[in-house]
């Protein structure tokens, strides 16, 4: 079993490990309005017992998610997020809107939102407005690492593109290669017995997140991210449909450091990949509901992102179009 620790990291304090929750009354000890859905609410009662108030959010867009919670969220300065990426996000975006509002992270995926500053901005709100990263993080791996295999093998994706992609970034340094490529090993190898190992997950994903805010993310995120919001494909099953192909593109890039990560990985990063795909049910896009059509708008919505160029040279419209193609 991964060892439990707690890490003061900055301004933010982090709880991992296996009965990491218990803790929460102690780390929560304000007043807190809690963000989550039923199914992470059932995993965390105490925590939803504890809250002054409660909203349950829905499926959705993140800034339109946060805008529409503008309104109707209570005065509060402790927004605890309980759920995945997206109540996370939205738990980020509205901090961000109300500040000095701070953000505590329970995760139940594999997404590492807990860990970044990363996120959309609530609709109405300016786009220059700083992100918000969580100032309390407690994973704990029963939570974090909870979802059926499937949506584990897909949200485990996206985990891995967080270590692969991140170092390839011009903002990288030795810091996050090493955590990439410790978060890396243990996303690949946790899947090398009957049943995962979930606690190996749980860490992995964490050590990503913390790789992903140190150095942002390009090309292989962009085209992930654009797939959700154009074609509404989920967004573990669009990572992990995406990454076998993907990391031939960024290989063309940067061999030498994608090498590294693999002798890291102790195998083919995009061996790994592919299994991934194919445990989460996401081998192919057409399988995910993608139509060619699609295809078209998502390349489109993609060549305009600014994020391209932290994967230089930044792709055009048609190299993207050929990885969308390729994952088809």
């Amino acid at each position: 079993m991964t060892r439990a620790f707690s890490w003061q990291d900055g301004e933010r304090l982090i709880r991992f490990g296996r009965g990491a929750l218990a803790d929460a009354p102690a780390l929560l000890d304000e007043p807190y309005t809690l963000l989550t859905t039923e199914r992470a609410a059932a995993l965390a009662p105490d925590v939803e017992a504890g809250a002054e108030h409660v909203r349950q959010v829905g499926p959705g867009r993140v800034d339109e998610l946060a805008g529409a919670l503008l309104d109707d969220l209570p005065a509060a300065a402790l927004l605890v997020a309980l759920g995945g990426g997206r109540i996370i996000d939205v738990a980020k975006a509205l901090a961000a809107a109300r500040p000095p509002c701070r953000v505590a992270a329970i995760p139940t995926t594999l997404s590492a939102a807990e860990m970044t500053a990363v996120h959309r901005r609530a609709a109405g709100t300016a786009a220059g407005v700083p992100g918000v990263r969580p100032a309390i993080v407690i994973n704990d791996p029963a939570l974090s690492a909870s979802q059926p295999e499937g949506e584990l093998a897909a949200s485990a994706a996206n985990a891995l593109a967080h270590a692969l992609e991140g170092p390839l970034t011009p903002r990288s340094s030795p810091l996050p290669e090493l955590a990439a490529r410790e978060a890396a090993r243990l996303l690949a190898t946790a899947w090398n017995t009957p049943e995962p190992d979930r606690d190996a997950l749980a860490l992995g994903a964490l050590l990503s997140g913390y790789v992903i805010d140190s150095t942002g993310y390009g090309l292989h995120h962009v085209l992930s991210q654009t797939l959700v919001r154009v074609a509404g494909v989920g967004h573990g099953p669009a990572n992990a449909a995406l990454l076998p192909h993907t990391l031939a593109a960024l290989r063309r890039r940067s061999p030498d450091r994608l090498e590294a990560l693999a002798l890291g990985l102790g195998a083919d990063p995009t061996v790994v990949a592919a299994a991934l795909a194919r445990r989460a049910g996401a081998a192919r896009l057409r399988d995910l509901g993608v139509t060619e059509e699609q295809l078209d708008a998502c390349a489109r919505a993609a060549a305009g992102r600014p994020e391209l160029a932290l994967t230089p040279p930044p792709a055009d419209e048609a190299e993207l179009r050929a990885l969308y193609a390729a994952a088809f």
